[in-house]
């Protein structure tokens, strides 16, 4: 009983589908991380900022 070599193809593709769909996850994950990271970076700055001015308002 021999197996067709398509289905060693099918098996192919489906292995190579799986390690594309985990390697596309990961870089998504870490581009999205970044992308948080510089939004947490803008977020901070302008509390900084507020504080400031508050602090500037507060002394005059």
């Amino acid at each position: 009983m021999t197996i067709p070599i398509w289905i060693y193809f099918v098996m192919a593709g489906i292995i190579i589908s799986a390690f594309m769909a985990i390697k596309t996850g990961r870089e998504e994950r870490l581009m999205e991380m970044e992308n948080i990271e510089q939004e947490g970076e803008i977020y901070m700055k302008r509390l900084e900022q507020e504080k400031g001015l508050r602090l500037k308002a507060h002394e005059e």
